[in-house]
Formats: structure tokens, C-alpha cells, sequence
């Protein structure tokens, strides 16, 4: 088994360093990934101070290990939610998404490809299914357009789009640092109030914290423990294909297999957590034999890419049951986030703009569609 190391990640990080000392704030976000970060951003943005922390580094977790595939809308196809959680929040959702990956792309210069994604279809059943998210999508003005093609049948989503997880958190670390914020790996919260936020080395004292952390949220909040529930997320990626096999992001099987070709050609393929659903519901990140034996087996078979191996991860994710994220005022002025059910990407960002907007007593047309069940 290849060691845990995900495709996007170069080499490079920031040369950031733990917290030595205490220090004084008004918002303490903890946790680096996309999330947390964006957070960071909106609150430099209005002007407030504010320190972030990770207990490892920029994007350690799914935020710099995921897919890069950057979805409109919840974890659900959009029928699907319209079920769920109705049809006005739905839209409003997808469409707030589309607007996030806009965001991200003028944040993060050169890491995001705008080239659709496309969902095929693996039998009858599941064109039955694409049928109903097609005509759900057209109804609520939501662009998409059947595909039929060398890689099968499904539908296309142009306003979608993929991206290097990791260059884009990087390039927004160095933006919020440029903005004022300061940055401190390596440091764990061993203890938080919404006042402060002890650490092994210094105490973060603030008006406000915002605890944004997706993987494991039930374990460094135990409140949450039932409404959030941790899953791995396994991948693999070849080395370069010197063909354009795959035109844009692709999902299938409903979604349980997900893949995208890098610029450079290789190909990053990930999925089968229902090949071994009780065994994937875990707080362990490192990759199994089974899922990994179930992946090079489609990416052989499946997807007919013959390119050597050279990379395998997992990453850590938590799930809600409707799909929504967590955004909650846990006590008064210590915000959560995180619960993103393998959508943080655009939904993280969401949820960390809504957040810091949430500090300074604003709401955002996405924080609306959250806490409005009606």
C-alpha cells in the first residue's frame, strides 16, 4: 500500500509555526481547511481581527484530500433534495453554491477548471433516476443537457466545475495572511469558550470563536455527537495518461464513484464506501485493502485507465441527515460549522462567509436557507 499522500499535495506548505505565547484577538477561527480559512478571509475583509489555528497545517484534512470536484447544491441530486428539504431552499442552495464557486475561483487564481461535471448512468434503474433530476434541474431554471457519448449516457452540468483542493487553500491562506490574519500551525485546542482558546503553548483570548472543522466535528464537539457522524472517503490517482480521457469531472453508481484527469493527465478516482458501508463509518483516515482493492479494480476495469498507480489517501468527512450542513451558535458567541456530507468544497465556503458575517450580528441569504425550515 502507497503511502497516504494525496495527489495534489507538491511538497510545498507554508512556512507558518505553532503558537508560542498568548495573544489577543476578536475572532479565534479554529481549524485551516477551506472553511476555516474563508471565514478568515470574510472577517479580515470587514476589518476584524483574527488569529486561526490547525492542529496540523493548511488543509491537512478532506479540505486538501478531496476529489476537487466543485458541485452545485447539497450532497443530494436536486430531485432529491427538493424531497428532503423542500423545493424554495433547494434552489436557493444550488444557486448560492454557483455563486460560491465563482468565489473560490477569484480567490484562488488558476486552480479551478469551469468545464462541467457529468453524471452517468450505470444501468436502467439510474436512468430513471437521471430523468428525474433533469426534469427537476430545467423546472427550477438550473442549466443541464443530456450526454451521450464514448463514456455512456447521463447528464452534463456546465456551470459546474474541478479544482486542486490544496492550491486553492493555499493561495487563500497566503491571501488572509497578506489581509492581516495570523496563522498558526501545529496547534492544538486542548480546551475553548467563546473567550478563549487554550492551547499547549499560549492562550488565544477573543470576543468571538468559530470552530470549523469537518472530519471528526462529533469529537472536538461532543454536542454534536448524533447530529454529525464521521465517514472515510477513500481515493487513488495514476500517473499522467497521455490521452483526454475524461472531459470533466464524472460521477456514477448515484454518486458513490467520483473521478477528474488533472491537467497533467493523471487521473484522481474515488468512491466505494457502499462496498463496505459499517467499515467506512470510522474516525481512522488511513486507506484500507478493500476499498482500495474495489477502486483499482473499476479504474481497470470500468474506466479502462491502464496507467500505474502512484497515489493513495482517505480523508475524513462527517454527514448530517439531511444533507445541510452544521452552522449553530453552539453558546453565545462560539459559532460551529462543519458537517458538509462530502460537499465542503463550495458548502464549507458557505458556511465559513456565513459564519464570520454571524460574529459582527449580519446573516447572509445562505445562513437564511439554513436556519429557515419553512
Amino acid at each position: 500500500m502507497l503511502s497516504n499522500t494525496p495527489i495534489w499535495d507538491d511538497g510545498q506548505s507554508l512556512p507558518l509555526s505553532p503558537l508560542d505565547g498568548d495573544v489577543e484577538t476578536d475572532v479565534c477561527v479554529i481549524g485551516l481547511g477551506g472553511s476555516g480559512l474563508t471565514a478568515l478571509d470574510e472577517l479580515t475583509t470587514m476589518g476584524r481581527r483574527a488569529v486561526g489555528i490547525d492542529a496540523r497545517g493548511i488543509a491537512p484534512g478532506a479540505a486538501g484530500r478531496n476529489g476537487g470536484l466543485l458541485l452545485g447544491g447539497t450532497v443530494d441530486f436536486h430531485h432529491d433534495a427538493i424531497t428532503v428539504i423542500g423545493r424554495d431552499r433547494a434552489v436557493g442552495i444550488y444557486r448560492e453554491t454557483m455563486d460560491e464557486i465563482r468565489r473560490i475561483d477569484e480567490q484562488a487564481p488558476g486552480a479551478v477548471r469551469h468545464t462541467g461535471s457529468i453524471r452517468l448512468s450505470s444501468g436502467a434503474g439510474e436512468d430513471t433516476d437521471i430523468t428525474r433530476q433533469r426534469t427537476a434541474m430545467l423546472a427550477d431554471g438550473i442549466r443541464c443537457e443530456l450526454y451521450d457519448g464514448p463514456l455512456g449516457h447521463g447528464i452534463f452540468m456546465p456551470d459546474d466545475a474541478c479544482f486542486n483542493p490544496q492550491q486553492r487553500c493555499h493561495a487563500l491562506a497566503r491571501r488572509v495572511i497578506a489581509q492581516g490574519a495570523q496563522l498558526y500551525t501545529h496547534t492544538s485546542a486542548s480546551s475553548y469558550s467563546a473567550t478563549e482558546v487554550h492551547t499547549a503553548r499560549g492562550t488565544i483570548r477573543c470576543a468571538q470563536v468559530i470552530v470549523a472543522v469537518d472530519g471528526r466535528l462529533e469529537t472536538l464537539v461532543p454536542e454534536l455527537a448524533g447530529t454529525v457522524r464521521t465517514a472515510r472517503l477513500q481515493m487513488l490517482a495514476t500517473a499522467p495518461v497521455a490521452e483526454r480521457l475524461f472531459p470533466a469531472p464524472m460521477s456514477a453508481r448515484y454518486g458513490f464513484d467520483y473521478w477528474q484527469q488533472t491537467p497533467d493527465g493523471s487521473v484522481a478516482f474515488g468512491g466505494g464506501r457502499d462496498h463496505s458501508v459499517e467499515t467506512e463509518w470510522t474516525n481512522d483516515a488511513e486507506p484500507t485493502e478493500k476499498i482500495q482493492g474495489y477502486l483499482e479494480q473499476a479504474l481497470r476495469e470500468q474506466l479502462q485507465v491502464t496507467a500505474p498507480i502512484t497515489h493513495r489517501w482517505a480523508a475524513s468527512v462527517s454527514y448530517t441527515e439531511t444533507g445541510l450542513p452544521v452552522f449553530q451558535e453552539l453558546h453565545p458567541g462560539l459559532w460551529v460549522i462543519g458537517g458538509y456530507s462530502g460537499t465542503g468544497n463550495a458548502m464549507g465556503a458557505l458556511c465559513g462567509r456565513a459564519a464570520a458575517r454571524a460574529t459582527s450580528g449580519e446573516t447572509t441569504a445562505f445562513a437564511r436557507l439554513l436556519v429557515n425550515h419553512g
